[in-house]
C-alpha cells in the first residue's frame, strides 16, 4: 500500500487459528498440512461496533490524527506504517519518527478510547523494510518489538510488497525474527499484508507464506491488498476484489492445510478506496457494499481500507495527486466508505 503509505517438532505449522494437534507434516514443496480450529474471536478487535464476525479495521496514520478515523466504529485500527530511517535497524513511523514519541502515544490512546485495538504494521510500499537492514534475526525482532511495546500492541502486521517482497534473504530473516518473538510473546497475533492478482497470489507472496510455515510463525491472517491490478483491469473493482479473494483461498487452503471455513476466517481484504494509483482503476461505495457483504457471506476475518484519513471527497479546486494522498477522488460524504465496509 501506500506509505503516508526452525522447523517446529511435531507438527507442521498452522494458522493461528488452528487448534493442537496435526492432520499431516510438511508437502515436499514445503507447504504445510495442519488440522483447524474455530477462529479465535479477538482476532478482530473487540469494539462490539457490529454483531457481524467480520470486524473493520481501517489503516490510518499512526502519527497524524483523521476527522474520519472512527467512521465505521472501527474494531481495529491499522497504524502505517513502521520502516527504517534509512540502512540502519531502528524502527521509526514512517522512517522519521521515533516509534516511543509522545505524541504518537498519544494518538494511540486516543485511538483506544472507544475500545478498539491498534495493530502495528511494518513495511507498506515506500520506504525501506527493517527486514532489508537489519543484521540478524534477534536484532530485527528486537526492533518489531520496541514498535509494539511503544503501541501497546499484541497485533503486528507485515506488509510486503515491491522488491522486498522478491528478496529471499530478508523473507527468511524476517520469518525467524518473527517466530522469536512470537515466541517471547504468546499473544502476538500475526498478519501479513500482500499483493493479489484476481488469479490469486503470486509465487513470492506463496513463498513468503510458505517461509512463515518453515519457521514455525503462526500466522493469523493473510491480508490481500484488492487493489492496484495493473492497467488492463478497468472493469468493475468490486469484481475483481472478489475474484482474487476466491482464487487466494483456494491456495491458502493448500498452503495451510485448513479447512474452507478457517480459509476464509484467516483472510482479510483491503481496498483502496476511490482512485487507485493504477489509472482507470476507481473503487466506489457500491463495491465497498458488495465487499463488505461477500465478506460476511465468507465469515472473512476482517475488512479494511487504505485509507482513513482519503475517506472524503476532494475539494473541487483540489489537484489530482491528492485523490492519491488525502481524498478519494469520487463524490462521497465524509467518511461514506467506513461506514460501507463496516455495515
Amino acid at each position: 500500500m501506500r506509505a503516508h503509505r526452525k522447523a517446529a517438532a511435531g507438527c507442521a505449522l498452522l494458522l493461528a487459528l488452528a487448534t493442537a494437534g496435526c492432520a499431516g507434516q510438511d508437502d515436499s514443496d514445503g507447504t504445510a498440512g495442519a488440522a483447524p480450529a474455530a477462529p479465535s474471536e479477538s482476532s478482530g478487535g473487540s469494539s462490539g461496533a457490529s454483531s457481524s464476525a467480520t470486524a473493520y479495521a481501517p489503516y490510518v496514520s499512526a502519527t497524524t490524527a483523521s476527522a474520519n478515523d472512527t467512521a465505521g466504529s472501527p474494531a481495529t485500527y491499522n497504524l502505517a506504517f513502521v520502516i527504517s530511517s534509512g540502512d540502519d535497524c531502528v524502527p521509526r513511523w514512517n522512517g522519521t519518527q521515533d516509534v516511543d514519541d509522545a505524541s504518537v502515544a498519544t494518538r494511540v490512546g486516543k485511538l483506544k478510547e472507544s475500545g478498539a485495538t491498534v495493530r502495528v504494521s511494518f513495511g507498506g510500499a515506500s520506504g525501506t523494510e527493517l527486514a532489508a537492514n537489519c543484521d540478524s534475526a534477534s536484532e530485527l525482532a528486537a526492533a518489531y518489538g520496541a514498535a509494539l511495546d511503544a503501541a501497546g500492541s499484541t497485533q503486528a502486521d507485515f506488509d510486503v510488497e515491491g522488491d522486498e517482497l522478491a528478496d529471499a534473504d530478508s523473507r527468511a530473516l524476517r520469518s525467524e525474527a518473527i517466530a522469536l518473538l512470537q515466541e517471547e510473546r504468546s499473544d502476538l497475533e500475526v498478519s501479513f499484508t500482500l499483493p493479489v492478482m484476481p488469479s490469486g497470489l503470486d509465487p513470492d507472496s506463496l513463498a513468503l507464506l510458505a517461509s512463515a510455515n518453515d519457521h514455525a510463525v503462526r500466522v493469523a491472517t493473510v491480508n490481500l491488498m484488492t487493489m492496484n491490478y495493473g492497467e488492463s483491469y478497468t472493469g468493475d473493482m468490486g469484481a475483481y476484489a472478489l475474484t482474487s479473494a476466491k482464487a487466494a483461498h483456494t491456495q491458502l487452503r493448500e498452503v495451510f492445510g485448513t479447512s474452507d471455513a478457517d480459509a476464509w476466517r484467516g483472510m482479510a481484504l483491503t481496498s483502496m478506496l476511490g482512485v487507485n494509483d493504477v489509472a482507470g482503476e476507481t473503487f466506489t461505495l457500491d463495491d465497498a457494499a458488495e465487499v463488505r457483504a461477500f465478506a460476511e457471506e465468507k465469515g472473512i476475518g476482517w475488512v479494511s481500507v487504505w485509507a482513513a484519513f482519503r475517506d472524503k471527497q476532494c475539494a473541487d479546486d483540489a489537484p489530482a495527486t491528492d485523490a492519491l494522498t488525502t481524498c478519494s477522488g469520487v463524490q462521497q460524504e465524509d467518511g461514506e466508505f467506513g461506514t460501507a465496509f463496516a455495515t
